[in-house]
């Protein structure tokens, strides 16, 4: 955007503290394309699962069952680990937008 404002490349190096090929990159991209060629080329991948069913297999899980172990508590590393294709994060993440993580397998959450 400072390109298309008429701002000279060395400044633009300076703004944004970065390097002459960074600079180069996008105002070619600018160029080529306006704005779109701004969007990012690798956006990331699709969930392969998709959110509301990870949500709910991981809530139901934690809510209605209990380690293997015998433990009373569920770790996210641990919920992960049996459930076999969830990352431990996935599951922090799912738990952290739920409400925080089980105190008990008995008593999920703190309800009771």
């Amino acid at each position: 955007m400072l390109w298309s404002d008429g701002q000279r490349r060395v400044d633009i190096r300076s703004k944004l503290a970065c390097n002459d090929e960074f600079v180069s990159k996008w105002t070619r991209a600018f160029e080529a394309q306006g704005l779109a060629g701004l969007v990012s080329l690798h956006p990331g991948r699709a969930p392969k699962i998709p959110v509301a069913k990870l949500d709910a297999r991981i809530l139901n899980r934690t809510l209605k069952h209990t380690p293997r172990d015998g433990s009373t508590h569920w770790s996210s590393r641990k919920l992960a680990a049996e459930l076999g294709d969830v990352s431990f994060s996935a599951v922090q993440r799912i738990w952290r937008k739920h409400g925080d993580a089980p105190a008990s397998a008995q008593y999920p959450y703190g309800l009771q």
